[in-house]
C-alpha cells in the first residue's frame, strides 16, 4: 500500500475535525476567539489541501450552497433563536458552519481562478 502525502492526510482530517468542532462549538453557543480561528484555519486547511483541482467545481456548488443556505437559515431562524432552545442551537451551528465553510469555498474559488488564468 502507498503512503500517503502529509497534504493527503491532513485535508481531510481538517475537514472532519473542522465539521465536528463547528457542530460542537455552534451547540455550545457563544465560542471565544480562539476557537473560531481554529475553524478559520481549519477551513483553510481544507480548502488549501482537501479540494483537488478535479473537485473544485462539485465543491463550489456543494460549498456556495451551504454558505448560502446556512445565511438564510440563521435569518430565519434569528426570531425563532430567542424563543425556543432548539432555534439557538441551530443558528450557533449555522454561524459556526459558516466560519469554516466561508474561508474553505474563497481558498478553493481561488485556486480555480488562477487554474483558469494559467490556461
Amino acid at each position: 500500500m502507498a503512503k500517503k502525502s502529509m497534504g493527503a492526510m491532513i485535508g481531510p482530517w481538517s475537514f472532519l475535525i473542522g465539521v465536528i468542532l463547528a457542530v460542537v462549538l455552534g451547540f455550545m453557543g457563544s465560542a471565544s476567539n480562539l476557537w473560531l480561528a481554529l475553524l478559520v484555519i481549519a477551513g483553510i486547511l481544507v480548502g488549501l489541501l482537501n479540494v483537488t483541482e478535479k473537485e473544485s467545481q462539485k465543491f463550489l456548488f456543494a460549498g456556495l450552497s451551504l454558505v448560502i443556505v446556512a445565511a438564510m437559515g440563521q435569518n430565519a431562524l434569528g426570531a425563532f433563536s430567542s424563543v425556543a432552545f432548539v432555534g439557538s442551537k441551530l443558528y450557533g451551528i449555522l454561524n459556526a458552519l459558516l466560519i469554516l465553510f466561508v474561508p474553505t469555498t474563497i481558498i478553493v474559488a481561488l485556486k480555480s481562478v488562477f487554474d483558469l488564468a494559467k490556461d
